[in-house]
């Protein structure tokens, strides 16, 4: 094997010739002398990223670099804490009264950074907002049980779902809950009915919205494309950081909120800072021109490691890195072919030799620490005989082609030339198809590929948001099924797993599901993802969650 794996190596060396593919980069630190001296507050964070924010409206594109920056400026009801349980924040107590109410009591005296206040009419309008056609969120799914916001007074707001939805307090921690300004949400409505020349007042648009009907969706589909644009001028949350300005491409600047509820930032400033290349960033934490870096590649850890002036911070991710099939294409709708392929995937080699023992090898659709993880689940083991026996079952014993496609991402491309070779031993013969990241998502989506390489996030920490948009029907192609699998048993399961409200009895409809995708094989999960993350040793109070969000509240810079 490791005679075979070498050769792969090889291979992957020059499509990266070719490809010109870069790295990622990633660290934090501590301080190694140990110092214990107490560090001075204040001072300006410079947080170096690869990529630029996409949008700063907790409305907006549903990726992680933008969360990332987001989550200085606003906050939500509740929010996660190590254990992925819901915790307050704006709010301060809540408790489900019957199967499909809740009521939240809100913490008084918080602000918005521009000085208006944090009431129950402001939980209305944002949660209104996010789910409304006009703005035609991509996060609006996170909140499709809801059916009614109601204010019963200032510091209290009733939530009722459509169906009993046992999550709700979770996906209310997840970024798309982050408050904005009730007086910047007014302006944006009312910028878009100005764009859009509706021949209305705002309390004229507000109440079509209330009513909806037909009438309602003429207007949002007049007003759609312009809704957002004052949120992204003016990103105004309750976050202890708040705006003050962005440079598109460059970074993205955030002073301390003096006014925040709660202990004030001690940092000054916080600039993220765009540096594309993953050389560039690390030089920059090298002569401290960035006090914190993020991303890079899994060869890179020994080299931080060994810094005096740099520490890795690693955080393992709620997230996956998977292998998907097209169970609507060809050879692939066979669920033993499938089971053929998932045989030919050595997780262990993989781990090891692309992945430099970086993570955590994964045999379902849950990481350990979600409800539903079951560490006795049996996995398909790597079994190139028994590939061969269900492909000369399945009636391909003499081999057939399939393409693999990939974004540039160069931990990925190994993968897929590792899974070439292993498959041509069976006699099937992959193509590897590279694009650029866009291309690709819009192409894995719309079902052009057989096999694809990605990853899935899970921002709510729940078993509902790691299985449901990967392989519930209703979520095939963009919404995150983009194996295609359509299965009635698991789309009752997960529907179940949605209303039932007993813990004991959610974990093992997940876990029954995860027994069905081990036989069904749409997926090979390969590994729980770990995040590069690096600071300079000067910084210290830094917190980075499970989903890969530093926190910076309590951060100082101690110059030495």
């Amino acid at each position: 094997m490791a005679k075979k794996y070498y050769t792969y190596l090889l291979l992957a060396a020059l499509i990266f010739v070719l490809a010109a593919c870069t790295s990622d980069s990633d660290v934090e630190v501590s301080d190694e002398e140990g110092n214990t001296e107490e560090p001075a507050a204040g001072g300006d964070l410079v947080a170096s990223y690869a990529t630029d924010v996409s949008s700063l409206d907790p409305a907006g594109q549903n990726d992680l670099p933008s969360d990332q920056r987001r989550n200085v400026i606003y906050e939500g009801l509740l929010y996660l804490n190590d254990d992925l349980e819901p915790e307050p924040r704006l709010a301060e107590t809540y408790e489900q009264t019957d199967e499909t109410t809740w009521e939240f009591h809100l913490r008084e005296g918080v602000k918005f950074h521009d000085g208006t206040e944090f009431t129950a009419e402001a939980v209305k309008a944002n949660i209104e907002r996010i789910v409304d056609p006009a703005v035609a969120s991509s996060r609006a799914n996170i909140f499709e049980m809801i059916e009614e916001v109601n204010v019963i007074d200032d510091y209290t707001v009733e939530i009722i779902t459509e169906y009993p939805f046992a999550a709700l307090p979770n996906y209310l921690a997840h970024d798309a809950g982050g408050m904005v300004s009730t007086t910047v949400i007014d302006e944006d409505y009312q910028n878009a009915i100005d764009e859009a020349g509706l021949d209305m007042t705002l309390d004229e648009f507000y109440s079509l919205r209330e009513n909806g009907g037909e009438a309602y969706e003429e207007a949002a589909e007049e007003a759609g494309s312009h809704t957002g644009a004052v949120v992204e001028q003016k990103p105004v949350g309750t976050g202890y950081m708040k705006f003050q300005s962005r440079s598109p491409g460059e970074n993205v600047v955030v002073e301390r909120f003096e006014d925040y509820w709660d202990t004030p930032a001690k940092l000054d400033t916080i600039t993220f800072k765009v540096v594309a290349e993953d050389a560039s960033r690390i030089a920059e934490l090298e002569t401290g021109q960035s006090h914190f870096i993020q991303g890079f590649d899994n060869a890179q850890w020994d080299r931080i490691e060994n810094h005096p002036e740099m520490e890795t911070h690693p955080v393992y991710n709620l997230s996956n890195e998977y292998i998907g099939m097209n169970t609507q294409e060809g050879p692939l709708e066979d669920k033993r072919v499938r089971q053929a392929i998932g045989h030919m995937v050595d997780k262990e080699t993989i781990m090891d030799g692309i992945y430099y023992g970086i993570g955590r090898t994964m045999k379902g659709a849950l990481q350990e620490e979600i409800l539903g993880y079951n560490e006795n689940l049996e996995d398909l083991q790597y079994d190139p005989e028994r590939a061969k026996e269900l492909l000369e079952e399945a009636g391909y014993g003499d081999g057939f082609d399939l393409t693999i496609m990939t974004n540039d991402s160069p931990e990925r491309v190994d993968l897929a030339i590792y899974l070439q070779e292993e498959l041509k031993e069976v006699g099937i013969n992959l193509n590897i198809e590279q694009l650029e990241w866009g291309a690709y998502l819009e192409a894995v989506s719309n079902g052009e590929h057989d096999l694809f390489i990605l990853g899935w996030p899970n921002p709510v920490g729940d078993p509902d948001q790691g299985i449901w948009p990967l392989f519930h029907s209703s979520m095939q192609g963009a919404g995150g099924n983009r194996t295609f699998f359509d299965s009635e048993e698991v789309d009752e399961l997960l529907e179940q797993g949605r209303r039932e409200l007993d813990d004991n009895k959610r974990e093992a409809i997940y876990q029954e599901i995860d027994e069905i995708l081990v036989e069904e094989q749409p997926a090979v999960f390969i590994r729980q993802a770990q995040s590069a993350n690096a600071a300079r040793t000067e910084v210290e109070g830094l917190y980075i969650s499970h989903f890969n969000k530093p926190d910076f509240r309590n951060v100082t810079i101690n110059e030495q």
